[in-house]
């Protein structure tokens, strides 16, 4: 089966069971750990709306576990009702994903979430800011992904891999992040927008306090798309007082529900583009 933790277990009890020599049953619990540096109001409660926290050279600090603002999958990058401005052949890739209900999503077959579709999902994801290197860590799939903040540039060509090339700096109280080299087989929202090898993206992060992060994303890809476009905001919520959990994937069912929904449907199951 395909494991996932519920995001509404955070916050609360997360139950483990696991069968003992004794052939009982123990259950244990995922704490809630008061964390330090966590600012409190009076009664020791987490200060969400304290201000921003700082690095010793002043700039905002993104570190922390953070999770979209809905719980609901990000469908569409743009705001309801706005189309991307996709080329024909991107269209109907689109067109095709959306009417097959995601039956070709990279996840379907354990494999990972590309940028920005990454933090798209409910599901968490941790910042480490350090003064050489920003990491993400993503909850789902037990995944990270590094931006490298030491002045280098991005390669000119850089092997495609599933979160691309990324390199951060810092635009006032922005971090903004310009990556690339991306493998094609990732989607860009859980809507199914797709996008080429020559897909570069622009993520501009704001954290407006303690307990809120702000992003915007511009796509640019003209081999899909006729012009560059900018995302609708994302707004993210601090976690404070806990950790990630472990998330795998292994003895995937959820394609062969797929398969079974679809069977009997005139042309049977979309294909899988090889990904079987």
């Amino acid at each position: 089966m395909q494991i996932h933790h519920s995001p509404a277990w955070r916050g609360g009890i997360l139950a483990l069971a696991c069968v003992c020599a004794t052939g009982g049953t123990v259950f244990a619990q995922w704490l809630s750990l008061p964390l330090p540096g966590t600012p409190r109001t009076a009664d020791g409660k987490p200060n969400l709306k304290a201000p921003t926290p700082r690095t010793p050279d002043r700039k905002p600090d993104l570190s922390g576990i953070w999770r979209r603002e809905s719980a609901r999958p990000n469908e569409n990058l743009l705001p309801e009702g706005t189309d991307a401005p996709m080329l024909p052949w991107a269209a109907e890739i689109y067109k095709h994903r959306q009417e097959t209900f995601g039956f070709e999503r990279p996840m379907t077959f354990c494999m990972p979430h590309g940028v920005p579709d990454a933090v798209t999902s409910p599901y968490p994801f941790k910042i480490l800011q350090t003064p050489g290197v920003t990491v993400v860590m993503y909850e789902e799939f037990h995944k990270y992904r590094q931006i490298h903040t030491d002045g280098r540039s991005l390669p000119v060509d850089p092997d495609p891999a599933w979160y691309g090339y990324s390199v951060g700096r810092w635009d006032g109280e922005t971090f903004v992040v310009d990556t690339a080299g991306f493998k094609e087989g990732s989607w860009l929202d859980n809507g199914g927008h797709p996008h080429t090898e020559a897909l570069r993206t622009t993520e501009r992060f704001r954290r407006t306090s303690f307990g809120s992060l702000e992003l915007g994303v511009t796509i640019d890809d003209p081999k899909a798309y006729s012009r560059p476009w900018t995302s609708a905001a994302m707004r993210f919520d601090v976690q404070p007082d806990t950790e990630l959990l472990e998330h795998l994937c292994e003895n995937n069912r959820d394609l062969e529900s797929l398969q079974k929904a679809w069977s009997g449907r005139a042309g049977g199951p979309p294909s899988t583009g090889g990904q079987r």
